[in-house]
């Protein structure tokens, strides 16, 4: 299956500068023959824009931003992972929502862990660890941004037979280290291909450090961006997993009896 990963600008003007900047990547991820594109984490309104902000923006599900993008995902035949603020019943969510080819909505998922007062200040955790949707017989699975820097997140999927994790992000200086070292890091240690999205430029005193990558099971790089605007395309192929599992046995050869805390 071949992914599109979008990394766009910080600046976001509004929502329908948003909306349009992800279709514009639609149409090019369907030109470059893509499945599935993924945008950064809040790709819609913008991410470090304040609560109140925020919380002028915030949208449910389904709902205005879900609409409009199911009806560029059928325009384009390519899915869509895109992320927004997403109003619930107790409170705005960070989310990402997943709406397929025909317009259905396929997964959404809540960010569960919640970085520093940029995310606690406007966000309430989400409580459900693995979301998953299948597309083209792959199974995808959701987290966003902070959360895969926990390998139990990670780990949590790779025992669900996730086989694709997709991950939009808004990682800033200097915090670089997390897709050149941890990333390919989750990627090998629990078997699975990571699609990883940042933006790039300056937003609310942040700057964004770009490094959008595609890695194998190998922990290999598959594809990996610079500092600039780009659509990264690479090809995921499920196939791939049995021998790099078969070489790598850690779901196999893990002893979860162990890992428990001891008796008080």
């Amino acid at each position: 299956m071949r992914v599109a990963l979008f990394q766009g600008p910080a600046e976001t003007p509004d929502a329908e500068a948003g909306l349009a900047a992800i279709a514009d990547a639609a149409r090019r991820a369907a030109e470059a023959g893509a499945r599935l594109l993924v945008a950064p984490e809040m790709s819609v309104t913008g991410y470090a824009i304040g609560a109140e902000r925020v919380t002028a923006l915030a949208e449910p599900v389904p709902g205005a931003y879900t609409e409009r993008m199911a009806a560029v995902a059928v325009e384009t035949g390519v899915a869509i992972a895109f992320g927004q603020p997403e109003r619930t019943a107790s409170g705005i969510a960070n989310s990402v929502q997943v709406v397929d080819r025909d317009g259905t909505l396929l997964a959404g998922y809540r960010k569960a862990h919640l970085f520093g007062d940029l995310d606690r200040e406007c966000f309430v955790a989400g409580d459900v660890g693995v979301v998953q949707f299948s597309l083209d017989g792959v199974v995808v699975g959701l987290l966003i941004c902070y959360d895969v820097e926990f390998p139990e997140a990670v780990r949590a999927h790779a025992v669900a037979g996730t086989e694709l994790l997709v991950v939009p992000t808004g990682l800033m200086d200097p915090y670089g280290a997390v897709s050149s070292l941890l990333v390919p890091a989750r990627a090998l240690e629990s078997q699975l291909f990571v699609a990883y999205v940042n933006r790039i430029g300056r937003e609310g005193g942040y700057t964004y450090c770009g490094s959008s990558c595609v890695i194998g099971p190998d922990g290999t790089e598959l594809a990996r961006a610079g500092l600039g605007e780009e659509l990264l395309v690479a090809d995921v192929d499920p196939a791939a997993l049995a021998p790099s599992r078969a070489l790598n046995p850690y779901l196999r050869d893990r002893r979860p009896e162990l890992y428990a805390a001891p008796p008080a």
